[in-house]
């Protein structure tokens, strides 16, 4: 009886806020929170990916949602009990609203809600094909001239973009514009995916070869199929690409590949956008409704412009363009920068017989592999936490439910003990004179992340050869001049260079927008990305979410997708959801669309 406490109190307060919504009693629904309260909503009340901090913002938006939204069956998960655990109760809980079905997290300290998510899970009446509910397949019976199934493919592909038109167009097919593809397909929106590249896949296949997944197979998984159990933890780049275009065909994806979008522009009027792309040599007009551009969160490659560059006499090129190390043996390889990247290619070109010297012009966080899955990732994405019954659904959710806010409070303590245990590692790089930093606040890698998209390194090996002399350094310097055959820095010391890799970094997403529309409507949308920390390259005021991502923008109808595998399949379903809804001509009343304070 006493381990069921924690779900007899939470199962009380659910009813007395429950009670409280259905009887539009607001100040009482309020007064179920503590003063120091947060409710993140995915998509469920607001409409948008919105967190709402303290009570006065709790109380604004159901007094603005509340009428619209219609909750209610707010109970404890079906099969879940709640825990208790230093003066903290967590449960899952369930709850409807007028037009869906909703999963959440929440956690009572001193018998009321400090933190709440609530995520939509399914529209009601608009439910994916799954369960009982899956497709029959084969067509029993009998009947003449009936097409197959490769026929009733073919025939869609044939039409969609042409005699039909997408109700959803994606600019970008990598892992973002493929796992979104994949949640509409299930719901069955009408959409394209558009890929300059080949193939799906090779927006990794065609990466520097040392390329590898940094992140662990159980934090990666797509949507409806998770990596084989024998997967390996780190994935190489060529084998990502394979996954990719083996998913994008079994998920029966309309994949344009070979196709580059020329230009954009919304008519107002019509509630349609005019989208000109290029395949087969040929121009093709489409006219989606919703345009997503998911052409990966680091958007456009920072090239930078220093004096001199047009003299080089080497190669020269940014690190996304970077073939690989297999031309370089016994060259000069200057590598400019000092996160992922860099050391990935300043390891492979030490690897193939290069001379290599990396140039850091700012300090980086780095976070030793093994290290950060232990303790940075290993309660929620391991195979320990699968035995420990987290499933990579519940992961994903429990991550979500900390508010950006306080998230950073939970992240020093852990970096605090990985600058502990790997204090021998550290002592040998900043010997060896790299910069190191903590983040502004000694939160480490992911806030450096959510705050900035850049910063840091996930040491696979190439700390070792920096520690050791191998790859050279030249730190706390800035480029003065590319020569003919040498970078010049600006301690006035020169390093002779066969070839020069930028791995300077890329810029806001909205770049795409003002190549693929105009920089008007990039600056009508403003940033993407950050949090409005006030940190480095994070300026504020403060946004509670990340800018512009996976829900409504200030120009109608157009949205960004990107980021890590891991937020790829978790926001996809988000995304996917407010797609639909408007497909299927559902009210959708947006609460708190972001106030754009930087245009990129």
């Amino acid at each position: 009886m006493l381990d069921k406490a924690p779900s007899k109190k939470l199962s009380d307060l659910l009813d007395q806020f429950g009670g409280a919504l259905a009887a539009n009693d607001i100040d009482r629904a309020v007064g179920c929170f503590q003063e120091d309260c947060y409710w993140r909503d995915l998509v469920t009340f607001t409409w948008n990916i919105k967190t709402m901090e303290g009570r006065d913002q709790v109380r604004d938006m159901l007094k603005s949602q509340l009428s619209k939204t219609k909750p209610s069956h707010w109970a404890l998960a079906k099969g879940e009990d709640a825990t208790e655990s230093d003066g903290l109760i967590e449960g899952w809980i369930s709850f409807e609203t007028e037009v869906a079905r909703g999963f959440g997290h929440i956690r009572l300290k001193e018998g009321k809600i400090w933190t709440l998510l609530t995520t939509m899970v399914e529209l009601k009446g608009h439910e994916e094909p799954a369960g009982f509910a899956r497709p029959m397949g084969a067509k029993h019976g009998s009947g003449k001239n009936r097409p197959t199934w490769k026929e009733e493919r073919e025939k869609e592909a044939a039409e969609l973009g042409f005699k039909t038109q997408p109700y959803t167009l994606i600019i970008g097919g990598g892992q973002g514009g493929i796992a979104l593809g994949a949640r509409l397909r299930q719901l069955g929106v009408p959409t394209i995916i558009v890929e300059k590249n080949e193939r799906a896949g090779d927006s990794w296949r065609k990466r520097y070869k040392s390329l590898c997944l940094h992140d662990p197979v159980w934090y990666d998984h797509l949507p409806y199929i998770d990596f084989p159990k024998n997967w390996p933890v780190f994935s190489p780049k060529d084998k990502i690409g394979d996954w990719l275009e083996m998913y994008t065909k079994v998920m029966e994806l309309n994949y344009w590949s070979s196709t580059e979008a020329k230009s954009a522009s919304y008519d107002d009027k019509k509630k349609e956008w005019t989208v000109v792309v290029r395949r087969d040599g040929k121009d093709i007009t489409l006219k989606p409704k919703q345009l997503v551009l998911a052409t990966g969160q680091s958007g456009k490659a920072n090239m930078p412009k220093f004096k001199g560059m047009e003299s080089f006499k080497g190669d020269q090129h940014h690190s996304s363009k970077h073939p690989g190390p297999d031309d370089y043996a016994g060259k000069r390889a200057v590598v400019i920068g000092s996160n992922n990247s860099a050391h990935d290619i300043a390891a492979a070109l030490w690897e193939a017989g290069a001379d290599v010297t990396m140039v850091q012009r700012s300090s980086t966080h780095i976070s030793r592999s093994d290290t950060l899955m232990e303790i940075g990732l290993g309660s929620l994405y391991s195979e320990q936490a699968l035995q420990n019954g987290i499933t990579t659904a519940k992961a994903d959710l429990i991550f979500a439910s900390l508010p950006y806010k306080i998230l950073h409070e939970f992240q020093i303590p852990a970096y605090a003990e990985m600058k502990k245990r790997d204090a021998a590692f550290y002592k040998g790089l900043e010997k060896a004179g790299f910069m190191l930093d903590w983040g502004d606040d000694e939160s480490g890698l992911f806030m450096k992340y959510l705050r900035r998209g850049s910063g840091y390194y996930i040491d696979v090996g190439a700390s070792q050869l920096i520690i050791d002399g191998s790859i050279k350094l030249k730190s706390g310097v800035a480029v003065e001049e590319i020569k003919p055959h040498s970078v010049l820095l600006s301690d006035g010391s020169e390093l002779p260079a066969d070839l020069i890799v930028y791995a300077t970094g890329y810029g806001s997403m909205n770049g795409w927008a003002a190549d693929l529309i105009s920089r008007e409507t990039a600056d009508k949308v403003g940033k993407c990305w950050g949090l409005g920390s006030n940190t480095t390259k994070d300026p504020g005021p403060w946004e509670g979410e990340l800018r512009n991502m996976w829900k409504p923008t200030q120009q109608e109808a157009l949205w960004f997708h990107g980021g890590n595998l891991h937020q790829s399949r978790h926001y996809s379903q988000f995304l996917s959801l407010q797609l639909k809804a408007r497909h299927a001509g559902l009210p959708t009343p947006v609460y708190g669309l972001q106030t754009v304070h930087h245009k990129g």
